[in-house]
């Protein structure tokens, strides 16, 4: 494809339009000669020989035309004006350079075609009628109009064609684009699933396996059983549930993803914490139930209220909250007091931290349209709390 947009022509498409030109060029040439040899009895030796040598050259100028338009078509334009059998050669040359639909050139070009005729009559010394040569003009004019309303014809269809490929691959780059973020919010939605999944299990799974390291020779048998069995436990459904997250990258797009954790779950939560060690108090007012989404967000701020308590304070007292009204909004806090010992912060290493729980937290929060918030308290505990909208039954309605 050239500069202009056009499509490279093959030899046959090229030879055609060669052909083409020859043959309005003949068409001209020969009726010339005949009319000629008529009134002086006589062969012009130019139209034998200088004639066809200007038209054969205009006809291999034509070759470039697409690659220098302008400089092609007034180069046949001038050379025309010797040669009518090269009246085809111009004819195509105003064809092409109409195809770019530049009004100043097709006029040039144009006037130079419609004028030529008249400067061959010193070659052709033809006797015409008198006035004849308004009626060879108004001929002239026609067959260039014809020609450069063809061309303009070609070059708008060009435009057009080009304009659709450039919007269908505007449109598939964007459609490209699209599917990357689907799939980069789809990556996000996963690491933020197994972040909840797994940091709440782990986190206690390793609580307990560092009180057990620790205080060993301390606790009895019974208790060493328990919290082998908790750690044998936590492992066992921390596993399960990262199953059932990576069992949603295998499964059909449109399988159904498994139920997930809602408010109801959270007194199922709290139990677990406190078989693992943990000193939790559930305090939970809730009448009727939210939306899916304000829901699950809820268990998902308790859950990661609790993991924090076991990785930065294990042993200290966790009060969980969990109040709302319909129509108004839905509050659930976490507030952890500070470690109760000091073995209890540095007798055994802590799990690693990600840094990006909260973070990930405020981000769903944030979806939910609420207002998430965590900082340390004046007694050296910490805080997590969150306001979440319910609307109430004539709101959903509204909606």
């Amino acid at each position: 494809m050239n500069r202009d947009g056009a499509p490279r022509l093959g030899w046959w498409e090229q030879g055609w339009r060669l052909a083409a030109a020859t043959a309005v060029g003949v068409a001209v040439w020969l009726p010339t000669g005949v009319l000629l040899y008529r009134q002086t009895g006589e062969s012009n030796s130019w139209l034998l020989t200088g004639d066809p040598l200007v038209a054969l050259g205009c006809l291999t100028a034509l070759l470039w035309r697409r690659r220098f338009p302008l400089a092609v078509a007034m180069t046949v334009a001038v050379a025309s004006s010797m040669s009518a059998l090269a009246t085809g050669a111009l004819l195509v040359a105003l064809c092409s350079l109409s195809t770019r639909r530049r009004p100043l050139e097709i006029g040039v070009v144009g006037l130079a075609y419609v004028t030529a005729p008249q400067f061959a009559a010193a070659l052709y010394p033809v006797e015409t009628p008198p006035g004849s040569w308004w009626a060879l003009l108004m001929f002239s004019a026609l067959t260039a109009g014809i020609a450069a309303a063809v061309g303009m014809a070609v070059g708008a269809r060009r435009a057009e064609v080009r304009s659709l490929r450039d919007r269908a691959e505007s449109a598939e780059r964007e459609q490209t684009a699209r599917a990357a973020q689907a799939r980069a919010r789809e990556r996000n939605r996963i690491a933020r699933e197994m972040h909840d999944v797994l940091a709440h299990r782990i986190s206690l799974v390793a609580m307990q396996a560092g009180v057990l390291d620790h205080r060993g020779d301390d606790l009895t048998a019974e208790e060493n059983r328990v919290l082998v069995r908790g750690i044998a436990d936590g492992s066992q459904h921390a596993l399960e549930e990262l199953r059932d997250v990576l069992g949603v990258l295998r499964a059909a797009p449109d399988r159904p993803e498994p139920p997930q954790p809602s408010l109801d779950r959270i007194p199922e939560l709290a139990a677990e914490a406190r078989a693992s060690g943990l000193d939790v108090t559930l305090t939970t007012v809730v009448p009727g139930e939210p939306s899916d989404v304000v829901g699950r967000t809820c268990y998902r701020i308790v859950q990661e209220g609790l993991t924090n308590a076991a990785k930065h304070a294990p042993g200290a007292p966790v009060h969980i909250t969990v109040e709302g009204t319909a129509g108004d909004r839905v509050e659930v806090r976490v507030r952890n007091s500070p470690a109760t010992t000091a073995s209890a912060t540095a007798g055994h290493a802590r799990p690693p931290t990600s840094g990006f729980g909260l973070l990930g937290l405020a981000e769903r929060v944030g979806l939910a349209g609420g207002q998430l918030a965590h900082h340390p308290t004046s007694d050296h505990g910490y805080v997590l709390s969150a306001q979440l909208p319910w609307p109430g039954p004539t709101h959903e309605r509204g909606a």
